[in-house]
């Protein structure tokens, strides 16, 4: 994993660091001292725009056979390929750079390959991880790797500017790149080794497979769609905060790196405090948090317009509220692909992402050319962000039910469980555990990552209050009073779900205890597994016993 991240580190670093370079050199030709009115913001946009069509642009198009190279190669082999390919582009860099230090198109040539670059290495990157980590490493894993390519790509970002000031020629600065391409080549050699995911299929089955693959899971699909909006709205803030902070601060290339810089960190801080809050678990109810929170600081930057400090920390705490949004969502693409369709799942992905990213270029151009100012512009990313929200906690309510647990067990109680790896990643399974309090179902949804469907007493299901959070998680209604049919209807759709691949709960009591002593089975748990190969795992609710939501008051 460490050889992993410093090959991704330099990667990144370079990628971003020559794609500024490219912008702020086109930014030059436009004026020596730069500009803050309309028509400057207009041309310097247009300016950043090329750059960022040009090194994404190949990151759309190439992404797809990227995909089937991930699944039919060992992707190790494909991270130090794309690695020696880095450090010729980065020689051919310098080398432009030296001869024709005016010219504007042969660096963005060299920008250009570099995404072709980026879109090879990026499936065997991502999915590699659930290769070499087992599932309850999987949420770290994205954290560490998040944070230092953030890093990465916000200390490319500051640096490109501040070495483009201090360098005597630009070309130093693609001599530095180059170094920095070659310790990433040495890195990528200490990448483990991995099989092939598969030996056959080609480019129209491996598209074909991922495509079924994405529709057939609700959720998986929703994790492809939100990567997508969050990248074209970080896209378009990106390149809009550059823009903001030259013609609206009047900020030098030197410092102008410095708020993204403090994204970078803010972004790397987020991903390790929902690698934490996640609990070796993949847990989506941080992803509306975190976009909210987006939402929020680029409201605040658009309508308050703090001054260069102001807007540094406030790009910091963007930057955390993006850390908690991206490692779930990640986690989530790698954990529900199947293995031999990782590659081409990640690659459909990244197509749809890097179109979101070059979607949020354009826009942004778009919305200049109509005269919308550049904070006039972070104001419009932030009510698209709400909208986006909002139309994702509708498709997946459950997501905001997991927030709330997430926040109610980081800070009225704290759970410690043990030997969650009994729970199946995949598959069928009947959960029994002791009934103790009114929390219980809760406590068993805040500990683990996959969906449960409970079987619960009618009553509650229809209740008011209860009765829309038990059917946005599916429960099953069972009623004691509506006569022996009822309860087999129950007993059998339950039995289906676990057929079909879910994981069902029953608690066997069938009541909470008065005591905080085990009470005698009632017969459906007996029922469900009748003529079933299923597994049961009991579950063992302790320190709940004397808790407000337990009956030890009565």
């Amino acid at each position: 994993m460490r050889a992993l991240l410093v090959a991704q580190f330099f990667g990144a670093f370079n990628d971003n660091a020559w794609k500024l370079l490219v912008a702020l050199l086109a930014i030059r030709s436009i004026g020596s001292g730069g500009g803050t009115g309309l028509d400057f913001q207009a041309a310097a946009q247009s300016k950043t725009t090329l750059a960022f069509v040009v090194f994404t642009l190949p990151l759309m198009i190439f992404s797809l056979p990227a995909g089937v190279l991930a699944d039919r190669v060992s992707k190790r082999t494909i991270l130090v390929g794309t690695k020696l390919l880095e450090l010729a582009l980065m020689v051919l860099g310098t080398f432009v750079l030296y001869e024709w230090p005016q010219s504007t198109g042969l660096p963005l040539l060299v920008l250009g390959l570099m995404g072709l670059m980026s879109a090879l290495f990026s499936p065997a990157k991502y999915g590699i991880l659930p290769e070499i980590l087992r599932h309850d490493q999987l949420s770290g894993g994205n954290a560490r790797l998040e944070m230092w390519t953030f890093l990465a790509i916000i200390g490319g970002t500051a640096a490109g500017g501040w070495l483009l000031d201090a360098s005597p020629a630009p070309w130093f600065v693609g001599a530095l790149l180059t170094v920095f391409a070659g310790i990433g080549c040495i890195a990528a050699l200490a990448v483990p080794r991995v099989p092939p995911a598969r030996t056959e299929g080609g480019f129209v089955d491996t598209v074909r497979g991922a495509w079924r693959v994405v529709r057939a899971d609700r959720v998986l699909g929703l994790a492809v769609l939100g990567s997508t909006f969050f990248w074209t709205i970080a896209s378009l803030l990106g390149q809009d905060v550059l823009v903001y902070l030259k013609s609206v601060l009047g900020v030098s290339d030197q410092l102008s790196g410095l708020p993204m810089a403090a994204f970078g960190i803010g972004v790397g801080a987020g991903a390790m405090l929902a690698a934490r809050l996640s609990g070796g678990k993949v847990e989506y109810g941080l992803i509306p948090l975190g976009a909210i929170g987006l939402a929020t600081g680029a409201m605040v930057l658009g309508i308050v317009a703090p001054g260069f400090v102001g807007t540094t920390i406030l790009m910091a705490l963007m930057g955390v509220a993006s850390g908690l949004l991206i490692v779930p969502l990640h986690a989530l693409l790698q954990w529900r692909s199947p293995a031999d369709r990782r590659g081409g799942v990640i690659a459909l992905s990244n197509v749809l992402v890097f179109g979101g990213i070059l979607s949020g270029s354009l826009i942004a151009e778009v919305l200049s050319r109509q005269g919308l100012s550049a904070r006039g512009i972070l104001v419009a990313g932030a009510l698209g962000t709400l909208a986006g929200t909002a139309w994702a906690v509708r498709l997946l309510p459950d997501s905001l039910l997991r927030l709330m647990l997430v926040l109610a067990t980081h800070s009225i109680y704290r759970l410690h469980v043990i030997g969650r790896d009994r729970i199946p990643e995949r598959g069928g399974a009947l959960l029994a555990p002791n009934h103790v309090s009114f929390i219980d179902g809760l406590l068993l949804l805040a500990s683990v990552d996959r969906r449960i469907r409970f079987v619960v007493d009618a009553g509650y299901f229809h209740s008011p209050f209860l009765g829309p959070f038990l059917r946005t998680l599916g429960a099953i209604p069972i009623s004691s009073s509506g006569g022996p049919r009822q309860i087999l209807r129950a007993l059998r759709d339950a039995g289906r779900y676990v057929d079909e691949g879910e994981l069902v709960c029953i608690f066997p009591e069938g009541q909470i205890t008065r005591t905080g002593l085990m009470q005698p089975f009632r017969r459906g748990i007996e029922r469900i597994v009748r003529g079933r190969d299923v597994r049961v795992i009991p579950v063992h609710l302790d320190q709940v016993w004397g808790s407000v939501f337990s009956r030890s008051r009565g």
